[in-house]
């Protein structure tokens, strides 16, 4: 029976090998340069925040996360340049050896329009990308771009530079993850184990869905948590349909309750749902966990080397089953995605996409499943979600609070 993956501390030891952060940065980069390599683009330009991350192992808080001020450039047989906000780059420089100081320089582009194009932040950072494709050699052939302003498009495309489509390019270099990376995948769900022990214990009648999102949201950070990405907290008549976001409702007795954690550990994310239920469960809400359970099971048994999307897909009801005109109305709730340092990575599977446009599951792919079924007293539902690790002896679940029944709550 093969060995279960480690999730040790964060804290280095000399005595136990755990996550080598040298290994994990040349993993990371030499997958961006191969993938890169792979393609038809001469380099790409980088600003999505995961993509930044992966190719030059820098980070500087999610408060930048949705400022479009930070980014990188990989060229052919290149090594990564980095941009980044003002005095950080200073710091990179101190800090971060294994990045060439003379390729990290302070950059900024506007702060999504706050500056205006007339400045010429665009125009110069068009420039300096430009100059690197030429000195590079590389300055004949497209740049992918994953995410970018309409203004940066366009100064690109002043200096002759041809744009296309890097993000794909950047999701095939992240499919599959090293051994450093499900280390640091597991720890962040053995960090949600403990927080659904805390949720297990506080979740009674006369507590707010958004208090055991605070307390949840402080276990985590205390436990080391980079960040929070979200909870979702729904209970009572909120369960079906899902609304996707938690609130302000009182806890009562009898109540079925969903929570899905979202959480950041060393820049890698969890996804991971548990349904309880307050006190006592009714047959209806039973009946649905089941049936939940047997979708998600049957899709788990699938995830192995070779297997394709559309496979899994297959196992899955279809809309109109559970009570949906159609699979784009119930996308996301029979569904499966790749969980790494962001959270929908390839592949995404559901019957949206994938009975059509298959792809293959390979060994490394930490798969994250998610199944629910409303029950039929019309408000009531269940919702799970594993994380599976492929690997060639067959999945390996990596998150571990009990879910083969629905679990019951301070019963009474």
């Amino acid at each position: 029976m093969p060995r279960p993956f480690a999730s040790p501390g964060a804290q280095t030891v000399d005595w136990e090998e755990r996550v080598d952060p040298d290994r994990l940065r040349t993993y990371r980069l030499g997958r961006a340069k191969a993938a890169l390599a792979a393609s038809d683009l001469g380099a790409v330009l980088l600003f999505d925040f995961n993509n930044i991350r992966y190719v030059t192992s820098t980070h500087i808080g999610e408060w930048a996360r949705d400022k479009m001020t930070r980014y990188s450039l990989l060229t052919r047989g290149g090594e990564p340049h980095l941009w980044d906000f003002g005095s950080a780059a200073k710091h990179h420089r101190l800090f971060c050896p294994w990045l060439p100081p003379e390729n990290v320089n302070a950059g900024m582009i506007g702060l999504r329009g706050a500056v205006a194009p007339e400045a010429g932040l665009f125009t110069r950072a068009a420039e300096d990308v430009a100059d690197i494709l030429r000195r590079e050699g590389v300055a004949d052939m497209p740049v992918g771009v994953d995410i970018v302003e309409p203004p940066m498009l366009a100064a690109l495309q002043a200096e002759g530079i041809r744009v296309l489509d890097g993000q794909q390019v950047m999701l095939n270099a992240r499919e599959v993850k090293s051994v450093d990376e499900i280390t640091l995948l597991n720890t962040a769900c053995a960090m949600v184990d403990g927080a659904y022990q805390l949720i297990a214990e506080r979740l009674k009648p006369g507590i707010k869905e958004s208090q055991l999102v605070a307390e949840v949201t402080k276990f985590l950070f205390d436990l080391g948590a980079e960040h929070v990405d979200n909870i979702n907290a729904v209970s009572g008549e909120r369960c079906s349909p899902h609304p996707h976001v938690f609130s302000d409702r009182i806890i009562r007795p009898g109540d079925q309750a969903f929570f899905d954690i979202i959480q950041t550990y060393v820049g890698y994310k969890t996804c991971y749902y548990r349904t309880f239920v307050v006190g006592r469960a009714s047959d209806a809400q039973r009946d649905a966990y089941k049936q939940a359970r047997e979708w998600i099971d049957a899709s788990i048994e699938l995830m192995r080397p070779g297997a394709t999307t559309d496979q899994i897909a297959a196992v899955w009801p279809k809309a109109e089953a559970f009570g949906f005109s159609s699979e784009m109305e119930c996308f996301g709730l029979q569904f499966g995605h790749s969980v790494g340092l962001f959270l929908h990575e390839r592949p995404i599977i559901s019957r949206l996409n994938s009975l059509e446009h298959p792809v293959e599951i390979k060994e490394g792919m930490v798969i994250a499943l998610e199944t629910y079924c409303p029950a039929k007293d019309g408000y009531s539902a269940a919702r799970i979600e594993e994380e599976v690790v492929v690997t060639v002896d067959g999945p390996q679940v990596i998150t571990r609070f009990p879910s083969a029944e629905l679990f019951v709550a301070n019963p009474y």
